[in-house]
C-alpha cells in the first residue's frame, strides 16, 4: 500500500522556484542600480598660481620725536632783566636778542677798563722813551750797568701792564655783552619763565626759556636686541639681503607723513632695563607737523628676501589648533589639504616660508564648497570689480 507524500517536501518544492526569482529580481536590481549612480563632479573653483618675488620687508616700530637741537637759554651774568625782546612760542633767529639786563654797572666797568689801558700805554711811552736814551748812554760808558738793566726791566714791567690792561678791558666788554642775551640756534622759542623786573644770576639752575630745532627733526624708535640680532644673523647668513635706509612715519591720528626720512645710526649699546636699542631718524619738518614729545610709528625696510612665495590671504585659513592651512590643486586635480608657515602679512598677502612652493596652484574661491580630496575644476581667479557704470544704476535704482 502505498504512502502519501510528505506535506514538508510539497512546500519545499513551491519555496525553491519563488527563492530563486527572488535572487534573480535582486541582482538585476543591484546592477541596475550600480549601473546608474553618478560620477563624482569636479567643483570649479578659483585658483591663483604662486610665483617667487623679491620683497623688501619692513618693520614697524613705536618712536617718539625729538627736536635737532635743543638749547636752554641761561644768563652769563647776574642783574635786573630790563626787557623781553622776543615773542613766546615765536620763531627766532641765532644771535637774535631774547633779554636785555640792566648793563649800566657793565659799561661803567668797561670805561674804568679803557681808563686804566690808557694810563698804562702812557707809563708804557715813558718807559720806552727811557729806555731808548739809556741805550745810547750804556754804550757811550755814561751810565753803569745796574742803572741800565733796571730801565730795561721798567720798560718791560710797563708793557705788562699794558697787556693787563687791555685784558681787563676785553673782559668787561664781554660781561657788558653778556647783559644782552642772544639765541645761540635757530628754532621755536618756548615761553618765558621770567619777566621784565627779575633778578637773575650767572649759571641759575631755571632756565630762562628753551629754543628747539624742529626742522630738520629726529625720530628715535626703539628695537628689541632680540629682533635685531635675529636680522643680523639672517643678513650674514645671506638668507636676506641689506633693506634700505628710508623711513616712513604713521602719525598718533594714523595718517601717514608725507616726507620719508633718512635711518642715521643705532646705538650700540643695549638698555638693559628694556632689553631694547635705539635707532635714529631724520625727518625734514618745513610745516612744523612734527613736534618734539609726539608718538609715532616708523616703518623701516630692514631687509629684501630673495626668491619669496606670496600667497593671497583669502587662501590662507587657520585650523582647531591654529596652523596655517591652505588648499591646492594637485597635478591629479584633487583639492589637497597644506599645513603653511605664514610669518608676516605684506600688504593683502602672506609670506610663506614652508607648505607652499612656486607654480602651485593656490584655491582662493569657493573653499566652502569642497573638502580634502574632491575632485575640483581650476580656473584661474578673478577679482570682482564694480564698474562705475554699475555703482550708478545700483544707487539709482
Amino acid at each position: 500500500m502505498l504512502q502519501p507524500a510528505p506535506r514538508y517536501s510539497l512546500r519545499r518544492l513551491v519555496l525553491v522556484p519563488t527563492l530563486l526569482s527572488s535572487l534573480l529580481v535582486l541582482t538585476a536590481c543591484g546592477q541596475s542600480t550600480a549601473q546608474t549612480a553618478p560620477a563624482a563632479v569636479a567643483v570649479e573653483v578659483g585658483v591663483v598660481t604662486l610665483s617667487t618675488q623679491d620683497v623688501t620687508l619692513h618693520t614697524e616700530l613705536p618712536g617718539r620725536t625729538v627736536a635737532f637741537q635743543t638749547a636752554e637759554i641761561r644768563p652769563q651774568v647776574g642783574g635786573i632783566i630790563l626787557q623781553r625782546q622776543f615773542t613766546e612760542g615765536g620763531a627766532v633767529n641765532a644771535g637774535d636778542a631774547l633779554y636785555q639786563i640792566d648793563p649800566a654797572s657793565f659799561a661803567a666797568t668797561v670805561q674804568s677798563a679803557k681808563a686804566s689801558v690808557a694810563k698804562a700805554e702812557a707809563d708804557l711811552q715813558q718807559a720806552k722813551a727811557k729806555a731808548s736814551r739809556y741805550q745810547q748812554l750804556i754804550q757811550q760808558r755814561l751810565v753803569s750797568q745796574q742803572d741800565y738793566d733796571e730801565i730795561q726791566a721798567n720798560f718791560q714791567q710797563r708793557q705788562a701792564e699794558v697787556a693787563a690792561a687791555k685784558a681787563q678791558l676785553t673782559s668787561a666788554q664781554i660781561q657788558l655783552d653778556y647783559s644782552s642775551i642772544k639765541a645761540p640756534i635757530s628754532g621755536q622759542i618756548s615761553k618765558s619763565s621770567v619777566t621784565a623786573g627779575a633778578l637773575v644770576s650767572a649759571g641759575q639752575a631755571t632756565a630762562l626759556a628753551t629754543i628747539a630745532q624742529l626742522d630738520p627733526i629726529y625720530v628715535e624708535v626703539t628695537q628689541s636686541s632680540a629682533e635685531l640680532l635675529k636680522l643680523k644673523k639672517s643678513l650674514a647668513s645671506g638668507a636676506l639681503g641689506q633693506g634700505s635706509t628710508k623711513v616712513r612715519l604713521t602719525l598718533e591720528d594714523g595718517s601717514q607723513y608725507p616726507l620719508q626720512g633718512q635711518l642715521q645710526f643705532a646705538e650700540v649699546t643695549v638698555d638693559a632695563s628694556t632689553g631694547s636699542v635705539v635707532l635714529r631718524a631724520e625727518f625734514a619738518n618745513p610745516q612744523q607737523l612734527l613736534l618734539p614729545g609726539m608718538y609715532v610709528r616708523a616703518t623701516i625696510a630692514s631687509a629684501v628676501k630673495s626668491a619669496a612665495v606670496l600667497a593671497p590671504q583669502r587662501g590662507i585659513s587657520r585650523n582647531a589648533k591654529g596652523e596655517a592651512t591652505a588648499m591646492v590643486v594637485n597635478k591629479e586635480g584633487i583639492a589637497e589639504l597644506r599645513l603653511v608657515n605664514a610669518s608676516r602679512t605684506i600688504g593683502d598677502q602672506w609670506l610663506i616660508e614652508t607648505g607652499l612652493n612656486a607654480g602651485e596652484q593656490l584655491i582662493v574661491e569657493g573653499l566652502q564648497k569642497i573638502r580634502p580630496g574632491s575632485p575640483v575644476k581650476a580656473v584661474p581667479f578673478q577679482p570682482a570689480t564694480t564698474s562705475a557704470a554699475q555703482v550708478a544704476s545700483k544707487n539709482g535704482a
